[in-house]
């Protein structure tokens, strides 16, 4: 007989009409929830207002930074060469132009900085604050500063000024009609038209190949070799499904596939479906057995009786550790190497895009999902854009709409713009299973009911995190080292969660750090390792595909593209049907 205990614990699921009213709250909010936001102030008012030290300090501190900015007013305005009284962060870029030096525009950026270091000490530093809502406050706080900065405005942009004035407002007209046509393309959900000259299998994703594999959920691409001969282990790529596959395949100076395709490897890549409604169940099991499981099948009967180099970019490095854990907890020996680009295995310090983490916001997305099905690109543009809203929205509203000087598109861009949907099971399950409660670090996450272990990965691993990256930063990605029981080659690159990954050799401003770590060795932590780490100018490209070549054997000739007589023939060629979908 059940305990009344048993039906208190019968929890009601959610009515229809709530998860659609939260739906459309989502729509409206870009898929950002108001109520954690709520929560959030209130916690950081309620504390604040039991805090009248706190008061105190503000107000000193108001009283000063009046003081120092009425002297520096003063001082400037008698010697040009006054030094400011406070200086930008080193990621803020927005007051480097020489034209916010002349008076009055260096008071008013000077007064705006002043005014926004206030308010960071205003929403910290008050004790009782659950940290995800002091740090949210903080975050919120900045973005409504951001809103409100000069730069935004024409009257106290000099440089907008200036090109008005030079113009006689032509840039303001040509920003108008920049701003009709990007509404218009908005309402209408159209890429711009300059995407036009980036499209795949034209100017990107060029690499020659053929299609031996498609299920409802990957095509399989095999590379045409460049060699008459090729290193015998083959490569996985393995990218993350949020985006379209050729980020690692873009225009021919900058692909890595042609890179590898030259230097003498075997190259196969998975592309993924873009989902529609009808996927919505598709889980993360789903894309681990119908995605790496069956590429490896493939693969290894392509070129048998040969293990894999495997490799995975950010949300497709995280799934392909798993599934390098669960090859070691069934015993089965697949893979020779693992790669994993940008990819995080632990979740706990996943930096600020853990702001849009919590149980409030993730039940939105729940909802916003099970209506949809899917979650969409707009949707999910919303928390990235706000990571770097200076750089990806105010400076851009201010070039395109203020300047009227629209950024010429390049590949990267355009490869941005072309993103994917999320099934609504697959990123319900990936962000509380990873994200929320760090179920794979910790142990907890389970393959066939097995709970897999990263400390079961015993191939060596070659990890490269970038130096800028907003969505998996590098300590985060470091954390790997902590719990390894392997030799483990962990790469620190200059660039972005993007553009740190795309660095050809031809690029001689990239800068890396790179130091072997191996197993039994002791632990650094990762400030340490980078003091203790030289600095080594140009791509990590060679010094990886050198790191490969350890552990080759000798070279063959190139596999035949497909394997007919296994079941495998060319479907068609590269770079297939999925990466077009829309």
């Amino acid at each position: 007989m059940p305990s009344h205990l048993d039906a208190w614990n019968d929890i009601e699921p959610p009515s229809s009409i709530d998860r659609l009213l939260h739906s459309l709250i989502g729509r409206a909010t870009f898929g950002l929830s108001p109520a954690s936001l709520i929560l959030a102030y209130v916690d950081w008012g309620l504390h604040f207002a039991q805090s009248p030290g706190k008061w105190a300090r503000l107000s000193q501190k108001a009283l000063r930074k009046q003081a120092r900015l009425a002297n520096f007013a003063v001082r400037s305005m008698v010697d040009a060469d006054t030094p400011p009284c406070i200086e930008p962060l080193p990621q803020d870029h927005r007051f480097r132009d020489a034209a916010w030096q002349r008076w009055p525009f260096r008071l008013i950026y000077q007064a705006f900085l002043l005014r926004q270091q206030w308010w960071h000490n205003a929403t910290t530093g008050i004790g009782g604050v659950t940290p995800h809502h002091a740090q949210l406050v903080s975050f919120a706080t900045r973005q409504w500063l951001d809103t409100i900065s000069p730069v935004n405005f024409i009257a106290t942009n000099p440089k907008v000024l200036d090109a008005t004035l030079r113009e006689g407002g032509m840039n303001l007209m040509r920003g108008a009609m920049n701003f009709i046509a990007d509404t218009e393309r908005a309402f209408e959900n159209k890429p711009a038209p300059e995407a036009r000259n980036y499209l795949p299998g034209q100017q990107v994703a060029t690499c020659k190949g053929v299609v031996v594999y498609r299920n409802q959920l990957i095509e399989l691409i095999q590379y045409a070799p460049l060699q008459n001969e090729v290193h015998a282990e083959p490569i996985l790529i393995v990218p993350a499904w949020i985006m379209k596959y050729y980020i690692l395949d873009l225009s021919p100076h900058n692909s890595l596939v042609h890179y590898l395709l030259e230097h003498g490897h075997t190259v196969f890549m998975i592309s993924w479906h873009n989902p529609q409604a009808a996927d919505r169940d598709a889980g993360m099991d789903d894309y681990l057995r119908l995605g790496i499981f069956e590429a490896v099948n493939v693969v290894q009967a392509i070129v048998p009786e040969r293990q894999i180099h495997a490799v995975g970019y950010c949300l497709g490095g995280t799934l392909l550790s798993i599934a390098a854990a669960y090859f070691k907890q069934i015993g089965e020996r697949r893979l020779c190497s693992l790669t994993l680009l940008a990819a995080q295995t632990d979740f706990s310090e996943a930096g600020e895009l853990m702001l849009f983490i919590d149980d409030s916001q993730l039940n939105l997305l729940d909802d916003i999902m099970w209506d949809q099905g899917t979650l969409d690109k707009r949707q999910m543009a919303g928390a990235f854009q706000l990571l770097r809203s200076n750089d990806l929205v105010w400076s851009m509203l201010v070039n395109d709409y203020l300047l009227g000087q629209k950024r010429p598109m390049t590949d990267l861009m355009a490869w941005n713009a072309d993103a994917t949907r999320m099934p609504y099971r697959m990123h319900s399950e990936y962000l509380r299973r990873l994200f929320l409660h760090n179920d794979l670090f910790e142990g907890r996450y389970k393959v066939d009911g097995r709970p897999v272990a990263l400390s079961d990965i015993h191939v060596p691993v070659f990890a490269v995190a970038t130096e800028n990256d907003h969505i998996a930063p590098w300590r985060s990605v470091y954390k790997f080292n902590l719990i390894a029981e392997t030799d483990v080659c962990f790469v620190l690159t200059s660039g972005g969660h993007n553009a740190g990954i795309i660095s050809e050799p031809e690029r001689t401003d990239r800068h890396y750090r790179m130091a072997q770590h191996c197993f039994g060795g002791k632990y650094i932590a990762p400030d340490d390792w980078v003091q203790l780490t030289p600095e080594t100018r140009g791509s990590w490209w060679p010094a990886w595909t050198t790191w490969l070549a350890q552990s080759a054997n000798a070279k063959v000739a190139p596999p035949a593209l497909g394997a007919p007589q296994r079941g495998y023939p060319p479907l068609g060629p590269a770079p297939g049907h999925y990466v077009m979908e829309h």
